[in-house]
């Protein structure tokens, strides 16, 4: 069975799924047999692992083409990205992005963000969590805005300065009033290290990285930036819950070089809908702390624009990139 046959009988599936129209599976021919995924950070890290239990779903699915993740790290994602973004747009180079895409771009670090791909699917949200040193001398939410609130910009708290991690501090102190003072990071597991011994007061955590250290005492956690409790750690409420009108989460989604035929992005939107719905990815998910939430190529699109605005109002305040 040659390449073509095979293709048209795997889009034929996904049709009669009710993931592509007919017409469109008909229409589809991608110049490839195995498509690359470009995750721009290292491997093993949270992205890296989130998409490579795509792929081995998506490649259980007898689809073809089937994906194979490639990291490439460096320039805190921007060198992946920009590899991504020159990439053909032939449906063949698809892209691992979440909201590092806009501190980059609004930092100054690279000229273009998520407006320089045509959107694919949103598909994973990792809540962040409010966290501590166990050495901090608060046990409540209310007991630390409370402590900083008397203290503004007195209490060590850990981030990548102009990053998704420094986000939700940003809009913490927007919506309370409060003042941090930032210690900068390069990274989680700095950020984590510091936490642990003390060496910084606040930081932020999320359930992949803190459960653990939470569970054990070794770290505090003080609210769930999210809509609703997450399951694995049903006793930490939420922000909402302690009157904070705030999410944040970072969410993953797949893009793909601006000019992509549509047929092609369709073809891929219904694909990664059919793993996001797969019992096992989301048992996997769940032990990651993240959940699935797919969102197609319309919806992921506004997501984006709304959340540009939401990050260039932050940039702006705090003169980013100037």
């Amino acid at each position: 069975m040659n390449y073509k046959t095979r293709f048209a009988g795997a889009v034929s599936m996904l049709a009669l799924a009710g993931l592509l129209t007919p017409g469109l599976a008909a229409a589809v021919k991608l110049p490839c047999s195995t498509a690359k995924l470009i995750v721009p950070w290292k491997a093993g890290g949270g992205t890296h692992v989130l998409f490579s239990i795509f792929e081995k779903t998506i490649n259980k699915m007898n689809v073809s083409p089937k994906i194979k993740v490639v990291t490439i790290p460096g320039q805190g994602g921007n060198k992946g990205a920009k590899e991504a973004v020159k990439a053909k747009p032939n449906g063949c180079t698809l892209f691992a992005i979440h909201q590092s895409a806009l501190t980059s771009y609004l930092n100054g670090r690279i000229d273009f963000q998520f407006d320089a791909f045509d959107k694919v699917a949103l598909l994973t949200d990792t809540p962040d969590i409010i966290g501590a040193s166990a050495k901090a001398p608060w046990n409540t939410f209310a007991e630390m805005k409370k402590a900083v609130l008397a203290a503004p910009g007195t209490v060590p708290t850990g981030a990548t300065f102009g990053s998704t991690s420094q986000f939700v501090w940003l809009r913490l102190e927007q919506k309370t009033g409060m003042k941090f003072k930032f210690v900068p990071f390069d990274g989680t597991r700095q950020r984590m290290t510091a936490l642990l011994s003390g060496a910084i007061t606040l930081g932020g955590l999320n359930v992949a990285s803190g459960r653990k250290y939470i569970e054990s005492g070794q770290l505090k956690a003080y609210a769930i930036a999210a809509d609703k409790r997450d399951p694995a750690l049903p006793n930490l409420p939420t922000l909402k819950e302690q009157g904070v009108d705030l999410s944040f989460s970072i969410k993953r989604g797949v893009v793909v070089p601006k000019g992509t035929p549509k047929a092609a992005i369709d073809y891929w939107a219904g694909v990664f809908k059919q793993a996001a719905e797969d019992p096992d990815l989301k048992k996997q998910m769940v032990a990651k702390g993240t959940g699935v939430a797919w969102v197609g190529p319309a919806g992921y699109e506004a997501w984006a624009k709304k959340s540009f605005v939401e990050f260039k109002q932050i940039a702006d305040q705090m003169g980013w990139g100037k």
